[in-house]
């Protein structure tokens, strides 16, 4: 906290963008002896998009869409063409990926991740495959996505690993929210 108020000391982070130019030659088989399922979204409440954002990235700072309004918000994930899938680990949500097709011959995966209970259990490189043939199923040329170092360690990895190259870096600071922010946005109806 700076000079004793509430708000949190900005992070100071490297972005890094990658892309993919070709899909994959093959993706990874759904985990064994896991009962996971992964289900496409249609019209997703805002309320549910925002937990989901809120379970998964909190500890990364993932704060840029819980301080979108309710329009601009429902103005994104509504867009045509927006896919969001949510996975599910023994009946509840584990985590989710967003694609958004931005540009006539660009795919972003906009947002990819695992809330901490599916973490560590093998899920990672199939759940990223999904997300990876999601985004070549909107027929683009390239797909992108970017991660930064308050992500997950193993995400730049895995990225690489699975086909992604990276295409550039820039230095940004995040403004982490205060509790009250995060709270008056994950409660919203």
């Amino acid at each position: 906290m700076k000079n004793g108020s509430d708000r949190p000391e900005p992070i100071d982070v490297t972005v890094t963008f990658l892309e993919m130019t070709r899909p994959p030659a093959n993706y990874a088989h759904p985990p064994m002896n896991r009962h996971v399922a992964l289900m496409k979204t249609r019209d997703m409440p805002l309320h549910f998009y925002r937990y989901l954002m809120d379970r998964v990235g909190r500890k990364w700072h993932w704060v840029n869409v819980l301080r979108l309004s309710d329009e601009e918000l429902a103005a994104k994930i509504h867009a045509p063409g927006r896919d969001i899938r949510v996975l599910y680990l023994d009946g509840a949500p584990a985590g989710f990926f967003d694609i958004n097709p931005h540009k006539p011959d660009e795919t972003e995966i906009a947002y990819f991740g695992m809330m901490r209970h599916a973490t560590g259990l093998g899920l990672g490189r199939w759940f990223l495959g999904a997300a990876i043939e999601a985004a070549w199923a909107t027929g683009p040329k390239q797909i992108v996505v970017q991660t930064c170092t308050l992500d997950h360690p193993a995400a730049l990895p895995l990225y690489q690993k699975l086909g992604f190259s990276p295409v550039g870096q820039v230095k940004e600071t995040v403004e982490p929210l205060r509790f009250e922010e995060r709270s008056q946005s994950v409660m919203r109806e």
